[in-house]
């Protein structure tokens, strides 16, 4: 008997020892790929980014390459040093290399809804710290042609099921949009994907490349 349950405490420590294992590896070992494919995605912007204005307006009219990047994001209060390449598409492998951006929905700067997913604990957790984002708070989307600089008018909490968030006029689907909007959505709470924190923001300026 002694045995036995010296054999079922072994079982269990070491199953404890396997979970605390996964769970680091979901938390910090997950981030290693983001990082090692968020500077390609970055220096594939910048060379388009150094085709002028002209060029970048071609492409950003085109097709958008699924997975491919669209813009860079850059959130002041978050860091001087938060800037994530933001991922045409948001399905499992285009969420692990950073933000992505809602297909169909505006892209940076257009009239409508650019819309923005990202993880909030694993592959990077580029959106871990949107929830202390206020009023006000500068979002900077770097794209091709432009730097668009919204500023956040509000977050909230939503039920995944709430697509309204995406609407072109978030929370009016079927009304037609007049402003540029942006965004953010993630999972809610931390370590949880019961809800979704979504932070919306209003295009504030627009600042032009030169030729």
């Amino acid at each position: 008997m002694r045995a036995t349950l010296r054999t079922v405490g072994e079982l269990s420590i070491t199953a404890g020892l396997i979970l605390l294992l996964f769970c680091a590896y979901l938390l910090w070992g997950t981030g290693a790929y983001t990082d090692r494919q968020q500077p390609l995605l970055q220096e594939e912007l910048a060379r388009e980014m150094a085709g002028g204005p002209r060029l970048a307006e071609e492409r950003r009219l085109g097709k958008v390459r699924l997975g491919g990047a669209v813009a860079l994001l850059r959130i002041p209060g978050l860091g001087a040093d938060y800037r994530y390449a933001v991922i045409e598409g948001v399905s499992p492998e285009h969420l692990k290399k950073g933000p992505g951006h809602y297909p169909g929905t505006a892209l940076p700067g257009q009239i409508g809804n650019f819309v923005v997913s990202g993880h909030r604990t694993t592959y990077g957790a580029p959106f871990n710290e949107i929830d202390k984002l206020d009023p006000g708070d500068e979002i900077v989307v770097e794209a091709r042609e432009a730097r668009y600089t919204y500023r956040v008018t509000r977050q909230r909490v939503v039920q995944p099921t709430a697509l309204e968030v995406v609407a072109p006029v978030p929370g009016k689907p079927g009304r037609e949009p007049r402003k540029a909007a942006i965004t953010l959505t993630t999972c809610h709470p931390e370590y949880s994907a019961a809800q979704r924190l979504i932070v919306h923001g209003v295009l504030a300026r627009t600042e032009l490349r030169e030729e």
